[in-house]
């Protein structure tokens, strides 16, 4: 073979090793910024600090399970920090972080409304299937509608609670004796008594989301599913309703506030919000709750997010965290005082695991009707990531966002 030939040969071969090294799978990416596969990174070495953000008043149910895990693995954690912050500050504040290249959230506790903007502008870390190892079995695990709730966080968030949510209509039964029953006789009721009905702007209330999303099916809209084109109904019954609507406030707390007061006769509201407030006192015990006819259960889960670009040390211990909540005897603790009634997503975990105060609470203070509708009534998952910001846009620009009061 002549030295031209060789060198033909040459160039072939490393043609062939540049096209195959191309087709080859990529490398793993550091853990704290994968997006691809991954691998569970080692625990750190020294105990971390670990910085947790709520915006869905999520600690209320879960803190008691991050206590323990941190008093029981003081070789890991250092400290827990706890910041609480509404859902639409949530993204603007991770992705600042991002920008500058510091992250110093280290695990987010969210409804599927900050969930939601965390996927369209690509801010969470994907932990399924990447850290599988750490959550086995996840689904099968779950109770059927938690499972359903999983399906939702794109495997970019872990269900930690759950509960059917509503909608539902709380009321003070001294003001309203006789309550609407229907769609048109809430609207009638409204007009009759302008300024005495409310609910929280949805993109920062669940009540307020589980309202927006329920109505479809209680008007017997074309797609429940879709806000854009098969909520006709619900867009034209919103803006109705609205011009009885005096203001929409920014957290649910205010509508329970103005009920309490007696500003409001009327609210929207979903089981944890009837049985919470009233535990707490905020609310008299007095109220009554009702169903509108029609309705289905628009189900709501609260979600473990990490955001990408942590340390690895501080992931391994997040993961391990959550991994723990998972657990029935922590799940249990999820009964709190009927906050997100009934509240854990792990199948098998009942009230008679849960602390002595949570059964006595819910024991005076819950409905016992409650259990059967959970049992006879349809659940519907909420919408999808694109849909429901869809949805919260539409809502901000058309129905609520010009009377909007921020707390």
């Amino acid at each position: 073979m002549n030295q031209g030939s060789v060198l033909r040969l040459l160039a072939i071969g490393m043609l062939l090793a540049v096209s195959l090294a191309a087709c080859s799978p990529p490398e793993e990416q550091p853990s704290g910024n994968a997006r691809g596969p991954a691998k569970v990174p080692d625990m750190p070495s020294e105990p971390v600090a670990i910085d947790i953000i709520d915006v869905a008043g999520n600690l209320a149910l879960t803190k008691g399970m991050i206590e323990r895990y941190a008093d029981e693995h003081s070789e890991m954690v250092a400290d827990v920090t706890y910041t609480e912050a509404t859902s639409p500050e949530l993204a603007g504040k991770v992705k600042a972080q991002q920008d500058a290249g510091r992250v110093d959230i280290d695990l987010v506790l969210t409804g599927t409304d900050g969930l939601s903007a965390g996927v369209e502008q690509d801010l969470w870390l994907k932990l399924l299937p990447n850290y599988n190892e750490k959550f086995p079995d996840l689904t099968s695990n779950y109770t059927e509608p938690a499972a359903d709730m999983q399906e939702l966080a794109q495997d970019y968030g872990i269900t930690v609670t759950y509960y059917p949510s509503g909608p539902l209509i709380e009321y003070n039964p001294d003001a309203i004796p006789d309550p609407p029953k229907t769609a048109d006789d809430l609207l009638a009721w409204a007009k009759e008594n302008p300024e005495k009905f409310q609910y929280a702007r949805p993109a920062n209330s669940g009540p307020g989301r589980t309202f927006l999303m329920g109505l479809p099916y209680i008007l017997g809209d074309d797609d429940p599913k879709d806000p854009r084109d098969g909520w006709d109904k619900t867009w034209a019954y919103l803006e109705e309703l609205g011009k009885y609507i005096e203001y929409y406030p920014s957290g649910t707390t205010d509508t329970m506030e103005e009920l309490a007061d007696g500003t409001r006769d009327m609210i929207a509201t979903t089981t944890g919000w009837d049985i919470n407030p009233r535990v707490l006192g905020t609310v008299p015990k007095a109220v009554e709750v009702g169903t509108i006819e029609g309705f289905h259960w628009v189900t709501d889960a609260h979600y473990m997010v990490v955001p990408r670009g942590i340390e690895d040390g501080n992931l391994a211990v997040v993961l391990d965290l959550m991994s723990y909540m998972l657990e029935p005897e922590q799940q249990a603790l999820a009964y709190d005082d009927g906050y997100f009634y009934p509240g854990p997503a792990v199948e098998g975990v009942t009230l008679d695991m849960a602390p002595e105060s949570s059964q006595k609470a819910i024991e005076e203070y819950g409905r016992s009707f409650y259990d059967e509708l959970i049992e006879s009534v349809p659940t519907e998952t909420p919408l999808e990531t694109a849909d429901l910001v869809y949805a919260f846009e539409r809502w901000d620009r058309e129905i609520g966002g010009s009377k909007i009061k921020e707390e």
